[in-house]
């Protein structure tokens, strides 16, 4: 990726700074994904917006500063990917986060934005919201595990059989840590 290629980065961590034009970028970006068979949350494609904006709307409408927020990267001021990071208020858990719905665009692939957002979630993580780690579910047999280790995620454990994505189609989750950040 060149420095021209590089995406700006930005996080939103309250509902009103996401405009309605941003909104169906991310709603299309998550439906883009899930069509080509990314693990971004809805794992029976083809979905469309009836299925994908109630969902999406939810995430916006939590977001909150301590809680809840999201990572978006653009290039050249198109949505090239997106991800989500929470934190349980619980006194016993508050020290950890957790990173969902991890994408990139497919019209933007191989341009580094994984890479940019989770590098980025780290930085958040620890300097804004003062979490001390990270963690993540990921479906296992698509590569995932070997991307989030390169990035210097570790495995803690496997969930055999935890996804069912059809009637014959059960994966692994595999669970992976981000520590110290």
């Amino acid at each position: 990726m060149t420095s021209n290629d590089s995406p700006d980065l930005q996080q939103i961590s309250r509902p009103h700074q996401i405009s309605p034009e941003l909104t169906r970028e991310l709603i299309t970006c998550w439906i883009t994904v899930s069509n080509a068979g990314g693990a971004a949350g809805f794992p029976f494609p083809p979905v469309d917006v009836t299925h994908v904006a109630p969902v999406a709307q939810e995430l916006i409408a939590g977001l909150a500063p301590q809680r809840s927020r999201l990572v978006l990267a653009t290039i050249d001021g198109v949505l090239a990917g997106w991800m989500s990071i929470r934190r349980d208020p619980h006194p016993v858990v508050a020290h950890r986060g957790t990173v969902n719905h991890v994408q990139s665009h497919t019209d933007f692939r191989g341009r580094g934005i994984g890479t940019a957002l989770m590098n980025r979630a780290r930085q958040i993580a620890r300097d804004d919201t003062g979490l001390e780690q990270l963690h993540l579910a990921a479906r296992a047999g698509v590569g995932l595990e070997d991307f989030y280790g390169r990035l210097g995620w570790k495995g803690i454990g496997r969930w055999p059989g935890a996804l069912r994505l059809g009637p014959d189609g059960n994966r692994d989750e595999i669970l992976m840590i981000l520590a110290p950040l």
